[in-house]
């Protein structure tokens, strides 16, 4: 659970930092070399839009600073996240820095001198005590940007004018007072709750198994749902073989020459002689030696794998081997693998009407303990309405604290109370979706037991609005200016957004993931 929080928290964080970052003049210089036409052409290239690439360089140094952004904010990035979440958004980012510095040029934005020259007087790498020193700018140039002044300041201004570009869009941002008006109206319509969840998993131990004649009976009445159920889950009953393996990587270049190609392969051998002479353990040498930063850190496990999903000569020599064997290197496009296959399972096929029966006892059971769940709910409902409180009936488990603020699955019905809810809401805190319950909640006129158990997810709810807060004029009027600077903020991300989503779906951008993939894995 906590490592699926902390994802949670770290795709967040790279999101916002990435927005923060896209146009703040940090991405370093360079971001505009010329290409000859829409196509990669380079390994020291990680895209190309519109015919002009963007360079390794700049997305290492953008790389390097989300990284570093996100671990100042005291998250730990694993290698395997980093790749899969903060790469592509560097990427993204760099790219809409190009395509809206294409769209300024077109629009004949440019920057003036004294605007590139105060920027470049704020930038801290070029101070000295403080204080602008061209011979430190000229020194950061050579020594860390790696440019010449005509070449880091062609491709400052460039961004400059990127940057003016993206205020012209915004600035064209407009609110209304209708607007503003309904903005206001969803946000001062507020209510609290307190409520309390009834899942059928709580009340699953108590469904009986079925009987023979009640899943013949269910199976007759839901042929059509015990299909859908089969279809939907047919992984688990059509399996083609697969194996559970793990792997060590020595890794090769791009066009590997012969030469590097046999130095490779001889690290494999050698550590595949390690792990099959009994000298070492296959885990320890994957975490410590293999190359591939995608699986270094669990030992080299690839988990279960499907033929389909390898190149050919390297399923072929897996698939070949026995549980607990280890392969010769084998060799594909990314290096040498030397591979331990630890577990294998025939291909399955089972049909429909040899799962009817099992389906039909899950179906029945399930279904049970819903209309259990529903049941007790309602118990609780008139409880309440017999002037019960939740919280008194269903007090949370652990130190007042209910398991859904916690964030986990609660294991009986638990009062949980919301905090404000606004009428724009789309969800209900701690709960998710639940559009009944919140239409419920924004009819009532005040404080009142709600009159139903609500249907949420798989299970029901019980709900009580503890606080009501209507609009009014006189709150509108004085909020009003406020609000409506809101609402052209909010307006103005928006517009910005559709903007960049068009320059996008124009302009022709390719990425090379063979170069992010490898720059990565080097730096």
């Amino acid at each position: 659970m906590e490592e699926g929080l902390n994802l949670r928290k770290i795709v967040s964080l790279v999101f916002i930092i990435g927005i923060a970052v896209v146009f703040t003049l940090n991405f370093g210089p360079g971001s505009f070399s010329k290409s000859s036409g829409p196509q990669v052409t380079s390994v020291n290239t990680v895209a190309n839009v519109n015919g002009k690439e963007i360079p390794l360089r700049d997305f290492l140094r953008s790389y390097n600073v989300q990284i570093n952004n996100l671990r100042n904010r005291g998250t730990p990035i694993p290698e395997s996240v980093a790749r899969q979440y903060v790469a592509p958004q560097v990427v993204q980012n760099l790219v809409d820095v190009e395509l809206v510095a294409q769209a300024a040029e077109r629009y004949g934005i440019v920057p003036a001198d004294a605007e590139l020259v105060e920027l470049i007087h704020r930038n801290t790498d070029f101070q000295k005590d403080g204080v602008f020193d061209f011979d430190q700018y000229r020194r950061a140039l050579r020594d860390y940007y790696r440019l010449t002044e005509t070449q880091y300041e062609d491709d400052l201004r460039r961004q400059l004018a990127a940057q003016k570009m993206l205020e012209v869009v915004r600035n064209g941002a407009v609110v209304s007072d209708d607007e503003v008006r309904v903005r206001y109206d969803k946000e001062a319509n507020q209510a609290k709750l307190v409520f309390a969840r009834f899942l059928p998993t709580m009340y699953a131990d108590k469904v009986p198994a079925p009987t023979p004649a009640q899943v013949d009976e269910f199976k007759k009445a839901h042929q059509k749902e015990i299909s859908e159920y089969y279809e939907n889950n047919s992984f688990m009953y059509k399996q083609p073989e697969r194996v559970k393996v793990r792997q060590i990587l020595v890794k090769l270049p791009p066009g590997a020459t012969a030469e590097q190609k046999a130095a490779a392969k001889d690290r494999a051998n050698a550590l595949r002689q390690d792990v099959t002479t009994g000298e070492k353990d296959f885990v320890a040498v994957a975490k410590e030696r293999s190359e591939d930063p995608g699986t270094k850190a669990t030992g080299g496990d690839l988990g279960w794998v499907e033929r389909g999903s390898l190149e050919p000569a390297l399923a072929d020599a897996m698939f070949a081997l026995a549980p607990g064997s280890v392969s010769e290197p084998i060799e594909t496009t990314l290096g040498y693998h030397v591979v331990k296959v630890e577990e294998k399972q025939a291909a399955s096929d089972k049909k429909l009407p040899d799962m009817e029966n099992e389906i039909a006892t899950t179906l029945y059971k399930q279904q049970a303990a819903k209309d259990l769940a529903k049941a007790e709910a309602e118990k609780a409902l008139a409880a309440v309405k017999g002037g019960k409180t939740i919280p008194a009936l269903f007090p949370p488990e652990k130190e007042g604290q209910p398991a859904l603020q916690r964030f986990e699955t609660e294991a009986r019905p638990e009062a949980v109370e919301t905090g404000t809810i606004t009428a724009g809401a789309e969800s209900v805190p701690f709960l998710g979706p639940a559009p009944a319950l919140l239409t419920a909640t924004f009819t009532a006129q005040g404080p009142q037991v709600l009159d139903q158990a609500y249907p949420a997810g798989e299970g029901f709810v019980i709900a009580q609005v503890t606080e009501r807060k209507k609009a009014n004029d006189a709150d509108f009027q004085a909020k009003k200016e406020e609000l409506r600077e809101q609402a052209r903020r909010a307006k103005q991300i928006e517009v910005e957004d559709s903007f960049i989503k068009a320059l996008r779906k124009k302009g022709t951008v390719v990425t090379n993931t063979e170069a992010i993939e490898s720059a990565i894995g080097a730096s």
